[in-house]
Formats: C-alpha cells, sequence, structure tokens
C-alpha cells in the first residue's frame, strides 16, 4: 500500500522575470532624452529646496544626525543644509526623510500613487561617499550626470510598476517601490554585477513591508514623513549586503505560498502598461504653489480663485452655505476626511482642510498644518461645510495615460440661495502639460528654500551650477554637495 505525497521541489529556480527587467534596465539601458534629463536637474534643485525648507522645523530636525550622538565618518555623505557627514545608509534617511516632510516633492499617479524623488535620499548619499571615497584613493569621483542618470532610472522603476498595480488598495504603503528603486540603482552604483543586482532586489521584496496605518484616519501620523527616508536608507543597506555575496531569493515574488504575490498581493501577479525607459521623468508632476497631497492640487487652486472672487463681491466665507468638490476617486479615498484633525500630518491629508484654508486667508503654506493655525474655529466650521463627490469622467481622465489629469471643481452656494459659477481646473500648475508656466516658479521656489538657510554669495554659488545643465552634469558629486554645508 502507497501513500499518494506531494513533494515540494527544491530545485532553485530562475529569477522572478520582473527582477531580471530591472537589473538588464538599469545596467544596460542608456537614456537619450535631453527632456528626462532637463526634468531631473530641476527635480533635483526642487526636491533639495523642499529638504532645506523641512530644516526650519523641529519635528523634523530631532530625527536627524547620526545615529549615536558624536559619531564620525571620514569619507562619509555630506547632508544638505547641515553640518552632518554620515555613513551612507544614515545620510540616505537623513536626506530622504528632510525631502519628504513637508509632502511638497514631486508626485506620481497612477494605480499607485508615490513620490519618486523619494529616491534622492539613497543615490546623492551613496554617490557623495563613493566620490569622496575615490578622491582619497587618488581615483575619478562620480559627476552629477550620474545622479540625475541614476534619479531618471529610480524615477521609472517605482513609476512603471506604479501604472498598473496598486498597493494601497491591499494595504501596502507606497514606500514599497522606493525600497525597491532605490536597491536598484544603488546597487548598480556600488558596482554589483546583473546577479548581486537581482539578489539585492530579492531582499528589498522579501523584506518587512510598511503598512499604510500612518496615512490613514484614525492613525495619520509623521512617520507619513519619514517612511520614505526609511526605505530609500534600507535600500543603501540592502545593496550593501549584496555586495558581500549574500545570497538572494530568485522567486521572491512568485514562490506559491510563501512568496510577494500570495502572501501580500492577493496571489496576482504584477501588470505593466509599458517597457522601462524614461517616461516617468519625463511626465512627472511637481509641486510648485501649495505644500498639499496632489490629489488636492487643482482643488486649492480654485481654491484660491475663490478666494479672490469673494474679496470681489464683497462676500466672506460666513456668507457660505455649501461648497462641493467635484473630483476623482483617488481623491474621495485618500484625502475626503471629516472630524478632528490630530496634527500637521493629519492636515496636510484632508481636502476639506486644504480648501478651507485658501478660502479663509488667500494662502496655504506649511506653516498652516501647525496647531497655531489649525485652532482657528473657522476653518472647522468651514470644512464642515465642504463634501466631496465622485465625477467618473474626472476619474477615467485621471487613470487615462495620454491625460493624467488631477481634476477638481469648486461649487459655492450662498446662505440667501446664490451661487458662484463653478470653478474647473484639471492640470495643476506642476503638471507636465503646464511646463511652461511652472518651471519659473518652480525656479523661484527654489531660491526661496536656499535664502532660508544659506548667504547670498553661496546661494548664488549654488544656483550659477544648479541652473546651468552643462555645468551641473560635469560636476563631481562631492563638490556639489559641498556647495550646500552650512
Amino acid at each position: 500500500m502507497s501513500a499518494d505525497t506531494t513533494h515540494i521541489s527544491n530545485v532553485r529556480p530562475q529569477p522572478d522575470q520582473v527582477l531580471s527587467d530591472i537589473a538588464d534596465y538599469v545596467m544596460n539601458y542608456t537614456i537619450h532624452s535631453d527632456l528626462a534629463y532637463e526634468t531631473a536637474r530641476n527635480c533635483l534643485i526642487d526636491t533639495l529646496g523642499c529638504g532645506l525648507e523641512a530644516l526650519e522645523y523641529p519635528a523634523c530636525t530631532k530625527l536627524l544626525g547620526p545615529i549615536v550622538p558624536g559619531t564620525t565618518v571620514p569619507q562619509g555623505a555630506k547632508v544638505p543644509g547641515t553640518q552632518f557627514q554620515l555613513d551612507p545608509v544614515q545620510a540616505a534617511f537623513n536626506i530622504g526623510t528632510m525631502i519628504r516632510w513637508l509632502d511638497f516633492n514631486d508626485t506620481w499617479l497612477a494605480a499607485e500613487w508615490g513620490h519618486p524623488s523619494d529616491n534622492l535620499g539613497g543615490i546623492l548619499a551613496t554617490a557623495d561617499w563613493l566620490s569622496r571615497t575615490a578622491v582619497a584613493a587618488g581615483k575619478a569621483p562620480l559627476t552629477m550626470h550620474d545622479v540625475l542618470t541614476a534619479m531618471i532610472k529610480a524615477h521609472e522603476i517605482q513609476g512603471c510598476i506604479a501604472l498598473e498595480n496598486s498597493f494601497n488598495k491591499v494595504g501596502l504603503d507606497h514606500v514599497v517601490l522606493v525600497k525597491v528603486a532605490s536597491t536598484a540603482v544603488v546597487a548598480h552604483m556600488l558596482g554589483l554585477n546583473r546577479d548581486e543586482i537581482i539578489n539585492a532586489l530579492s531582499l528589498a521584496w522579501v523584506d518587512g513591508q510598511s503598512l499604510r496605518t500612518y496615512r490613514h484616519a484614525p492613525n495619520t501620523g509623521s512617520r507619513k514623513s519619514w517612511a520614505a527616508g526609511d526605505a530609500t536608507s534600507r535600500a543603501v543597506r540592502l545593496a550593501l549586503i549584496a555586495q558581500t555575496g549574500e545570497m538572494g531569493y530568485p522567486s521572491v515574488l512568485s514562490a506559491k505560498t510563501w512568496g510577494f504575490y500570495d502572501v501580500l498581493f492577493k496571489g496576482q501577479p504584477f501588470k505593466f502598461q509599458r517597457p522601462y525607459g524614461s517616461y516617468v521623468m519625463e511626465n512627472v508632476l511637481f509641486k510648485i504653489s501649495f505644500p498639499a497631497e496632489f490629489h488636492s492640487q487643482t482643488a486649492v487652486e480654485c481654491a484660491m480663485q475663490i478666494h479672490e472672487t469673494l474679496k470681489q463681491n464683497g462676500k466672506s466665507v460666513d456668507d457660505i452655505k455649501r461648497i462641493t468638490i467635484r473630483t476623482h476617486e483617488a481623491c474621495i479615498r485618500i484625502i475626503d476626511k471629516k472630524g478632528p484633525l490630530n496634527n500637521p500630518a493629519d492636515r496636510d491629508h484632508c481636502i476639506q482642510y486644504m480648501v478651507a484654508v485658501p478660502l479663509l486667508f488667500g494662502r496655504l503654506t506649511a506653516a498652516d498644518y501647525e496647531d497655531s493655525v489649525a485652532h482657528d474655529p473657522r476653518i472647522d466650521e468651514l470644512r464642515d461645510k465642504i463634501v466631496c463627490v465622485e465625477d467618473t469622467t474626472f476619474t477615467t481622465d485621471y487613470h487615462n495615460p495620454e491625460k493624467r489629469a488631477i481634476a477638481n471643481a469648486l461649487k459655492v452656494e450662498f446662505n440667501d440661495g446664490t451661487a458662484l459659477d463653478e470653478v474647473v481646473c484639471e492640470y495643476p500648475i506642476g503638471h507636465k502639460r503646464r511646463r511652461e508656466d511652472g518651471i519659473p516658479l518652480l525656479e523661484a521656489k527654489f531660491r526661496t528654500n536656499l535664502a532660508r538657510r544659506f548667504p547670498e554669495k553661496q546661494q548664488q554659488r549654488i544656483l550659477d551650477v544648479s541652473l546651468n545643465q552643462a555645468q551641473l552634469e560635469h560636476m563631481p558629486v562631492h563638490e556639489y554637495v559641498d556647495l550646500y554645508v552650512i
């Protein structure tokens, strides 16, 4: 009598195609797009500027510096706007946390959303450390062209996976894609071969992944401001582990029962809309005018316009009976929020708050999320009058790769029965379709942020290089970073 047994194969499989495709892209793809490099330069200065503004907030700066106070790393990476020189893992955390703190860096919206410039934490820290180490050994440093190339590829990896695959719908935070993208480009910068890059990527996927708990009521909190810093620094750590020859896990995604798909993605393999190229950087969204969750950007633009209309018509918010925001599904799912808002992280993910403030004051700045402003009772009174409704056309246009709209429309009704004409905005100022209008404002934002931290002559040295594409690309990484040292 024989027993019917099922044997588990112990034959090590070939790497998942997703891992191989990413490794081949970072190793072999040559970027020929001038638009991608120009956009990457604008992304670089905007992202660093966001980090400099964040240094004005103690809630951010308390997390910065070495893990052990007083630790020094002679050839370590420097953290812009500070006096810290750290190992590349901790430097990546510092830089990544700074640039994400105020929710003011770039954005990518698709089935999954995120902020591809979060990867700059790992990229810049690693490139700076490698450059200083190379110079100390009498070798050539990396240049800022290498940094821009890594940025384009990290944007592409994060953004292309996000196009068709929703991690938020299974409760996972988008910073998993920061970790994966940063791991890929950092591993390549470190000189890992194809097998080692695949090993590093497998370590990123098999790693523990962040829940979105800290982004949603009733637990919204400040971890959402350092989660990407944590992810990009973890990527540097995993790439360094793989550099030692540590093994990987080739079917980390597809393994039955134990793989990422079965454990965390409801058994569904990833889908892809397009091959890796330079599409994401070319089409990335910049947050230029307002430090607000991106699905609200056009709503805030509408609110600013309505603020002026109210003044011209001799009306105030006290005259308002109801405000209807016609919007897209993702906006409702993420930032349509009622009830008490407990901290700045709560407020910058509430569309009612982000509309009420500009209606009241004609502005929306990072400081407007702090308690000193939020305790104004008029804000909550106005929030209670604001409702969101989905427009399915807006939702369709949001997902259309030819449009990538982020539309909102505001309708204001008054107590006396009258109403304003609805104000509609489909594309925010930071959208590719509005680049001509947006880039001068992006540069002005950068100048403002430089002035927060540096004396005039230092600001000018940074601007002279940062606004000149050819000069920036040829500059050694460590020399560019040194421009930002206080």
